[in-house]
């Protein structure tokens, strides 16, 4: 499934890495077409916007010509369709840098936790790899939209900031509000959680000097006085308000009724899926379901047995949803909806619940997990969206089960000029210790189906990242690991948002190519 990004140079990037674009127009061409994504945009504005308003007689043509060769260049799986009167590029969130970044930014709006906000930020913020559309900066239809992906950028860098202050990271914030500051002097709201931080470390007086400079710099420039609520702020701290003095937050709250739905075909899957589950069900922060949707009513009996006897084998706690049903996969997704789950656990790679769940789903292949036995928890590691998806839930994994967790990265290869994963890997060891504290041993092997295969050979169990649609790519890395149906593995299909380890400066992605 190709990616595209505008949160930086224009890219494109498939299973291989960075697609080579051609010239600037068929560039601008894509830009427009991704800055409209999921709209329709004629062919008319199109050759107005990449002409500048001054057309030549050839436009149209040229506009043809450069949706032939980018469609020629990505391939079917370029999302570019033809839609009177004009084009249109239709994209999953997952696909579109943008996307994920507004998708994350609303997401942390909504968050009654500043700590779950704060990370969904960080996560929005990750996104971007330098200044929006920087190779076309200097082209006529860019300058708007990129006025407003830099608006946008710095109210979530706001947001995220106004969530660590109110989580009393005001000392580490102190630093960072004096630049932004600085490159934004007109912005009242960064000179007042500027104002807060210094006052909240003991630093008075300088909280006071930067509201006279701003006050200076809105007078001076704009003959404006700051607003009341800056102007309150002021007032509060020269009054030493006590309210304005808060507790450090550091440490989140532990959250609770993190859903786990376990979706069994049959009573062998039961086991199978319960034993992965196991560990989770078992934290006081995980509750666990399990759904045996049946064909009639004189089996609920049965199914709600089966899994009595099940979770006291395995001594876990897990309440039963065993109905009758006529459309399993639409009963499931309601239920999930329902009780906010945010895994499912199923055992049949059959139908479309990957691709229409919100939440994430862990198709279980191979044998059944022998926690005692095997070298841990292995996750095959590139940096996309779904595979930082995977290592959360391996790190979850390995951490209740007590094993140990290894990521597997490409190594070198010269002759395509491409480093080995070992910086990636060391910044996704590091997010794991961050938020699960256990350690993740990278290993490096060679980028092909039978390394991969052969790294993998001694896992306890192997969790794999995949497309959100398992038929939009996939296929090699999905076939390499089930070749063996020895090593139990879960392909994780990761739903509408990326993992919440994902550090926000990581900037460099590999991809395992398994053509080896």
């Amino acid at each position: 499934m190709l990616e595209y990004r505008i949160l930086g140079p224009l890219e494109v990037v498939d299973g291989n890495g960075v697609v080579e674009l051609g010239g600037p127009k068929q560039r601008a061409t894509l830009a427009i077409l991704l800055l409209n994504a999921n709209r329709v945009v004629s062919i008319d504005r199109l050759a107005d916007d990449l002409y500048g308003g001054a057309a030549p007689v050839t436009a149209l043509k040229q506009v043809q010509r450069q949706i032939s060769d980018l469609r020629k260049l990505l391939g079917p799986g370029s999302g570019i369709e033809t839609r009177s009167p004009g084009y249109l590029i239709r994209l999953a969130a997952e696909q579109f840098d943008l996307a994920m970044f507004e998708l994350l930014s609303a997401e942390a709006v909504d968050a009654a936790d500043p700590w779950r906000a704060a990370v969904l930020l960080r996560q929005a913020l990750g996104l971007w790899r330098g200044d929006p559309l920087a190779d076309l900066a200097y082209e006529p239809f860019a300058q708007a939209p990129i006025r407003r992906l830099e608006e946008i950028r710095l109210a979530a860098m706001e947001d995220r900031l106004e969530s660590d202050l109110r989580l009393g990271r005001h000392a580490e914030l102190t630093g960072e509000l004096e630049q932004l500051v600085a490159e934004n002097p007109l912005r009242e709201r960064l000179s007042a959680q500027l104002m807060l931080a210094l006052y909240r470390t003991g630093r008075q007086a300088e909280a006071l000097e930067a509201y006279r400079q701003t006050r200076d710099m809105l007078v001076g420039d704009l003959g404006l006085e700051p607003t009341t609520a800056l102007q309150e702020l002021e007032r509060r701290i020269l009054a030493q308000d006590p309210a304005l003095v808060q507790h450090s937050l550091h440490e989140p709250a532990p959250e609770t009724d993190r859903t786990v739905l376990v979706v069994p075909v049959d009573d062998a899957g039961l086991e199978r899926l319960l034993a992965l589950a196991a560990p989770l069900a078992r934290r006081p922060d995980r509750e666990l379901i399990v759904a045996r949707p049946v064909a009639h009513a004189d089996e609920i009996e049965a199914a709600q047995l089966a899994v009595a006897e099940c979770r006291q084998a395995l001594a876990v706690d897990a309440r039963v949803a065993a109905f009758t049903s006529s459309d399993a996969e639409a009963d499931l997704l309601r239920l999930g909806d329902a009780y906010d789950v945010e895994l499912v656990l199923v055992d049949s790679p059959n139908g479309t619940l990957a691709e229409r769940s919100a939440a994430d789903v862990a198709i279980a292949v191979g044998r059944g997990v022998e926690w005692a036995n095997g070298d841990g928890v292995f996750v095959p590691f590139g940096g996309r969206a779904h595979e930082w998806a995977a290592l959360e839930l391996a790190a979850w994994l390995a951490s209740a089960a007590g094993v140990p967790l290894r990521l597997v990265g490409p190594s070198a290869d010269p002759k395509k000029g491409r480093r080995d994963a070992s910086r990636l890997l060391a910044n996704a060891s590091v997010a794991v210790q961050r938020l699960v504290g256990i350690d993740a041993v990278p290993v490096l092997v060679e980028p092909s189906a039978a390394a991969l295969t052969e790294a993998v050979a001694s896992a306890t169990l192997v969790v794999a990242g995949m497309p959100r649609r398992p038929r939009e790519g996939g296929g090699a890395l999905r076939d390499a690991l089930v070749e063996k149906p020895a090593v139990p593995t879960l392909l994780l299909y990761a739903g509408s948002r990326p993992s919440g380890l994902a550090p926000r400066d990581v900037r460099t992605r590999f991809s395992w190519s398994l053509k080896g």
